[in-house]
């Protein structure tokens, strides 16, 4: 589960994970954003005889870290390449019409963000962002060079919730008449020289027009809401959904659509939001921020 310099991914909430998912004997679950494996591993050993489908749009990651751990459960984890939004389609194309309980995790890997082109803002790359580059044509670099002054801003604004977002975007397109902005680099420093050092601030001044890219380009908040309504869809009566959010916008989501479901008389198990555990926190700083909601379907 790991390379040869750092894992992957570190999954967050994973005891959590395997509590609120509640699997029964002979089960199928489904874990639509693998990754790194950490959350489908948990639930094979959780229930030895439980099935588990995991589901990622990220080619690199199922290929990665998906075959060895094939190679131990030969019979029990199937792997699927495709985007979660629709988790519904997908199970059908290997025959599966209901499922037991499904996971989503809607962070973005220690991998990604380090190791693929235009994630991060510390080391300089193509800016591209895309996570999965066959399902995503427009690269970051198109967009930061070919949206208007106006489209810029309103991404930043509500997907990275930028306070300088006009600012930024009015020099992103002055910048551009002169030179095209093609790396990671270029635009971090032209977002720091708009925003300031860091001064005493713990994070890089671009992160949030980094994480709004990132946001817009891959389509995630409409990837979330096809993929909550999808995935209701698809679980049988008992039936489990977990969402593991990182940001406000994604955890706004998950909460309006489960009150809205609750409405229909599903039932919400976690009336408050689980954080991770401050001992959680002090082992891997990255889930200071995830937030798990459960929801559990009803008989129709």
């Amino acid at each position: 589960m790991e390379n040869d310099q750092k894992p992957y991914h570190i999954p967050v909430l994973l005891d959590e994970v395997v509590q609120y998912m509640h699997q029964k004997p002979k089960g199928t679950y489904v874990d639509v954003t693998f990754g790194g494996g950490g959350h489908t591993k948990a639930l094979l050993q959780a229930q030895p005889d439980c099935k588990v489908i995991a589901l990622d749009w990220d080619s690199v990651a199922l290929e990665k870290n998906g075959q060895s751990l094939q190679e131990i459960y030969p019979d029990r984890l199937t792997l699927v390449w495709g985007n979660f939004a629709q988790v519904d389609r997908h199970l059908k194309k290997i025959g599966i019409d209901a499922v037991d309980g499904i996971l989503a995790d809607f962070g973005t890997s220690q991998y990604q963000i380090s190791e693929r082109a235009g994630f991060s803002f510390s080391k300089d790359s193509p800016l591209d962002m895309r996570m999965s580059p066959s399902h995503q044509k427009t690269t970051a670099a198109e967009v930061i060079n070919k949206a208007t002054e106006q489209t810029l801003c309103d991404i930043f604004t509500f997907l990275g919730q930028e306070k300088k977002a006009r600012a930024i975007a009015r020099a992103i397109v002055h910048e551009r008449t002169r030179v095209s902005i093609i790396s990671t680099k270029q635009l971090a420093d032209l977002v720091e020289n708009v925003v300031g050092g860091r001064g005493a601030k713990r994070i890089h001044p671009a992160t949030q027009v980094f994480q709004a890219l990132r946001m817009y380009v891959n389509k995630e908040t409409e990837n979330i809401h096809a993929f909550l309504v999808n995935a209701t869809r698809t679980l049988k009566p008992g039936g489990r959904l977990l969402c593991i959010s990182f940001h406000s916008l994604e955890d706004r989501a998950v909460k309006q659509f489960f009150k809205e479901r609750e409405q229909l008389g599903d039932l919400i198990i976690t009336p408050k939001v689980v954080i991770p555990t401050d001992q959680e926190i002090a082992r891997n700083p990255a889930s200071r921020s995830a937030k798990l909601r459960v929801l559990e379907r009803q008989a129709t």
